[in-house]
């Protein structure tokens, strides 16, 4: 259902029931494989497991809330990228999605390359050991500096973003001597079935060099002419949470218009097209996201086909998954506090997190399953509201639940699908410390990124 966001806060002061959600399910124990990480189960007692580890035990050691990251899970759906694709094309994972020196070293054992799209998350691939020019720099205003360091350290791509960073691309890279392999980032006037906010090809917002107008064709002669640039292909990126195709058979069409006539024009058939990421997850047992073999036998055909109509070499096929790869392979952990029921309506349960930890559901009105993970119920569902603990009414984790009517205090629940853009989008609102993300992998847990602690805070804090 599509919402608008309110000034104070998606939904601000509603409290009724509106019927967009689902009836209860069946079995409020069940955990729906769609959206939870591959080892999570129900262990003894009906604690939920993960890796082994029983969340209970997680929460003792590692406190809460906590991002608990299925390594396992993480790893078999990177190679299930790279698999897909196999050797003829490259798959770039989305640091943005979440990243890390643990997450980077998996992706590069793995075989997958990262893209980023900012100084920080350059220096956190290259800090864990990630090759260069296994790396794609994305942002629509890269600085100086950041252009710099890209260029100087052997960046593989830099994609451009605008006709201002075409030409300082190519002095930065000229004045360090080098050639820069980059590609042009166009908008092909093709809007995703998405939020607003995330939908990325439409010609009104911040991204890319639209095709019309014959902006992407001037582009394209600017970069061929700049002796510091080697321009390898195009990009283009749709929207994200996708799970419909024909975005991407228009999207496709459109670029291989552009590489007809960049040939026509140039006579250079460029070797390399970006088609970007945005792929859907299930964050909920409603949706029905692809299997990344179904996803790369239809790109492959798209572009193919476009092709041999254009009489054009198949170019080098680049995707960029990143919610697809870490989204399902986290949830995130929170103790229960009050619980506050209001007759007629629902129930309001509050958790030791909130929006500092998950903004997506205010950003975005994003959808959320959740679950009581330290234990079983046979009571009657409850519709429930799980909310955080933030001075803020559009603090809201679930929108609409159904959770056991015998829920207390000091019980765990989950949220499945958190891996993507949670911790990266994570603040100190309210000044929460950031929560820990925890990886777990065979029995064995570990913190591949501390929680936050006062001193952290203090220490930025001048006086």
């Amino acid at each position: 259902m599509s919402r608008s966001a309110h000034p104070a806060g998606p939904r601000h002061a509603d409290v009724l029931p509106e019927g967009h959600y689902s009836a209860p399910p069946a079995d409020l124990n069940a955990l729906d494989p769609k959206v939870w990480a591959e080892t999570v189960t129900r262990g003894e007692g009906g604690v939920v497991t993960v890796g082994g580890i029983a969340v209970t035990e997680l929460a003792e050691e590692f406190g809460t809330p906590a991002y608990v990251l299925d390594e396992a899970d993480f790893r078999a759906r990177a190679r299930a990228w790279r698999t897909a694709f196999g050797t003829d094309a490259d798959v770039f994972y989305a640091g943005k999605a979440f990243l890390s020196r643990a997450v980077v070293r998996w992706l590069h054992e793995e075989g997958l390359n990262v893209d980023v799209c900012s100084g920080g998350e350059l220096t956190t691939a290259l800090s864990a050991g990630m090759p260069a020019d296994r790396i794609a720099f994305h942002g629509n205003n890269k600085s100086v500096d950041e252009i710099t360091r890209a260029v100087e350290t052997g960046v593989g791509h830099i994609v451009l973003d605008s006709f201002q960073e075409i030409a300082r691309v190519a002095h930065i890279a000229q004045s360090l001597g080098k050639r820069q392999k980059v590609l042009i980032r166009i908008t092909v006037g093709v809007e995703a079935h998405t939020h607003e906010f995330i939908a990325t090809a439409h010609e009104d917002q911040k991204f890319g060099i639209p095709l019309s107008g014959g902006h992407a064709a001037e582009a394209v002669r600017r970069a061929l002419q700049l002796d510091g640039l080697e321009l390898v292909g195009i990009h283009s990126h749709i929207g994200s949470q996708i799970f419909d195709m024909s975005g991407f058979e228009v999207a496709a069409h459109r670029v291989v218009s552009l590489l007809k006539d960049i040939r026509d024009e140039h006579g250079v058939e460029l070797p390399e097209i970006d088609l970007g990421g945005g792929l859907g997850i299930a964050y909920t047992s409603d949706d029905d996201p692809r299997e990344p073999h179904e996803i790369a036998k239809a790109l492959t055909e798209i572009v193919t086909r476009e092709c041999e109509a254009a009489r054009l070499r198949v170019p080098r096929i680049s995707v960029e998954p990143g919610r697809a790869i870490v989204g399902p392979t986290a949830f995130t952990l929170y103790e229960v506090g009050t619980i506050k029921p209001l007759d007629g309506l629902r129930t309001y349960v509050s958790v030791d997190g909130g929006m500092s930890d998950n903004i997506r559901t205010a950003l975005y009105d994003a959808e959320y399953s959740v679950a009581l993970v330290s234990r079983t119920s046979d009571a009657e569902p409850m519709l429930a509201r799980v909310v955080g603990k933030h001075c803020e009414s559009g603090d809201i984790v679930v929108r609409d639940a159904f959770l056991p009517a015998d829920l207390a205090p000091g019980d765990l629940i989950a949220v499945p699908a958190t891996g993507a853009y949670c911790r990266s989008m994570a603040s100190n609102y309210n000044h929460m410390l950031r929560p820990p993300v925890v990886a777990v992998h065979d029995g064995e847990a570990r913190v591949i990124v501390r929680r936050e602690t006062e001193e952290d805070l203090l220490r930025l804090d001048v006086g």
